[in-house]
């Protein structure tokens, strides 16, 4: 009995562990904004966030078209440079202050 219960703690503690890992942040978005993509694009994160409303954003993430929209807002931004994990920040980021948000972005 001792056993299952240590069993279940364990599979519930690396599921918990899991899920927080898989979570964007916008936080961590802005700062990548900051780091990746101001010098290339020339312009601040504020710009580029609000650039659609978050229903666009939102629909352009889940179609897979994310990058190609960042590509398109942020012509000098070399997309081979941008991790495939860094995009899921980015949106959130994206998401969090667009057009339609009230949020000010500090970038």
């Amino acid at each position: 009995m001792k056993k299952l219960i240590l069993l279940v703690t364990i599979i519930s503690f690396a599921i918990i562990g899991t899920s927080v890992v898989v979570q964007a942040d916008a936080a961590k978005g802005q700062k990548l904004f900051k780091k990746k993509f101001r010098k290339s694009c020339r312009f601040s994160g504020v710009r580029f966030a609000r650039y659609h409303t978050q229903e666009e954003w939102e629909a352009l993430y889940n179609e897979g078209k994310f990058p190609e929209e960042a590509k398109k807002i942020c012509p000098r931004l070399e997309l081979g440079k941008i991790k495939p994990s860094w995009w899921s920040h980015i949106y959130d980021f994206s998401y969090e202050y667009a057009t339609d948000s009230s949020h000010l972005p500090s970038c």
